[in-house]
């Protein structure tokens, strides 16, 4: 199974990183988001990877141009250069980048790789969200309930602390950033049969306002509940906040798989 990344966004709330690279590129531990992402797929037995280019997309391009070289133990002869690989240390995965535009949408995105998906069943998900999802259960219940999408949904932690009163003010409780405070939302990591293209007519749809609110009302989407782990790098307060997470040893959407 393949694995469509969305790694074509600038990021504009977090333009302190992304002004010079992807969004996807911004580094957590001294690895790009990008790298964590296909890590959880990894993890899974996904290792088929197609990736969506667009804002800076050399960027992603030279990153894994020079992926096996740089984990490798290597010698170079500078007079003759000669270059011998003594240890390999590059994963098994197969990366197919695609140039999809610098401003197409997300369904647009979609529709361009399609030629690289073989018209079979493959998963989708954004460039900046980390979660200890176990993929084979969402396979699992996606192939149960027989739809053409299933979506991962989600229950993103409280940014700020709630707090109830009565009606003369009392404060009768107060609660630190309350986990689930938005609901229910959509967390990426996508299962789509080959169908889901044929309902993108042409590629300047976005998947969020015109593929998933039509397939919605075919009753073709399901949603598969995730309530572990689940963050998105959206701003620097993210960024921080996941170096916190890694630099104390306990990446949970990683879980050892390093």
């Amino acid at each position: 199974m393949k694995a469509v990344i969305l790694a074509g966004g600038m990021g504009s709330r977090i333009i302190e990183e992304s002004a010079s690279r992807p969004k996807p590129m911004i580094e957590i531990g001294g690895r790009p988001l990008l790298w964590h992402i296909m890590k959880i797929f990894d993890r899974h037995g996904i290792r088929d990877f197609v990736i969506c280019l667009g804002y800076k997309g050399h960027v992603i391009k030279a990153y894994f141009l020079d992926y096996f070289r740089n984990a490798a133990d290597l010698t170079v002869d500078l007079a003759g250069g000669a270059c011998e690989i003594h240890r390999r240390r590059s994963e098994e995965w197969k990366v197919t980048l695609v140039e999809t535009g610098r401003d197409t949408l997300t369904g647009g995105r979609l529709k361009r790789a399609g030629p690289y998906l073989a018209g079979t069943r493959f998963m989708m998900t954004y460039g900046d969200g980390l979660s200890d999802i176990d993929i084979g259960r969402e396979l699992e219940f996606h192939r149960r309930h027989g739809r053409i999408a299933t979506v991962a949904a989600v229950q993103p932690p409280g940014r700020f602390g709630r707090m109830d009163f009565d009606a003369d003010g009392l404060v009768t409780r107060f609660e630190e950033k309350p986990e689930g405070e938005y609901g229910w939302i959509n967390g990426g990591f996508f299962v789509f049969e080959p169908e889901a293209l044929s309902r993108l007519e042409d590629d300047s749809p976005m998947l969020e306002r015109d593929l998933l609110p039509r397939l919605a009302g075919e009753g073709q989407i399901v949603a598969y509940r995730h309530s572990g782990y689940w963050m998105s790098c959206d701003t620097m307060r993210d960024k921080l906040e996941l170096e916190r997470t890694w630099s104390e040893g306990t990446a949970p959407w990683l879980a050892g798989n390093i």
